[in-house]
């Protein structure tokens, strides 16, 4: 736990806090407005917190508004990691991808045209596996069905 002084006002950036914490295609923005949500006790930013906490798809930002809760003495559950997919059909999405590239298409093509087209995907599955996004991609993309 950091030693801040929490504190119960509103911030004077809380719409934009607020707009930050549910952008779904920016893990790392939501992570930032958990992380300044967390300094400010009062009913809405509570309430922001534990929807991350309930349903955030990348488990980073889930484990930091569980940590923010807790500092403000709130009655919560630390969060479990999610197995399997993070996202309806996100299969079915990659396998969508990779059959509209050429044949001889590169890992690297794939990437970037998953990039382009679903960033959101993208985006929370780069927060979930952090080091290991590019292995797991990778392994994902050779292991889809060949066309």
């Amino acid at each position: 736990m950091d030693n801040q002084e929490v504190i119960t006002d509103m911030p004077e950036n809380y719409e934009e806090l607020k707009s930050s914490a549910n952008r779904n295609a920016n893990w790392r923005e939501r992570l930032d407005a958990v992380e300044e949500l967390g300094n400010w006790k009062n009913q809405k930013s509570i309430d922001i917190l534990k929807h991350r906490l309930n349903t955030d798809a990348v488990y980073q930002v889930r484990e930091a508004a569980y940590h923010k809760l807790l500092a403000f003495g709130e009655d919560v559950q630390m969060p479990v990691r999610q197995k399997g997919e993070l996202m309806k059909d996100a299969t079915k999405v990659l396998l969508r991808i990779k059959k509209s590239l050429p044949r001889d298409h590169t890992y690297e093509e794939f990437k970037e045209k998953l990039k382009k087209m679903r960033i959101d995907l993208y985006d929370t599955y780069e927060g979930d596996k952090g080091a290991d996004f590019d292995a797991w991609l990778e392994q994902t993309w050779s292991s889809l069905l060949k066309r």
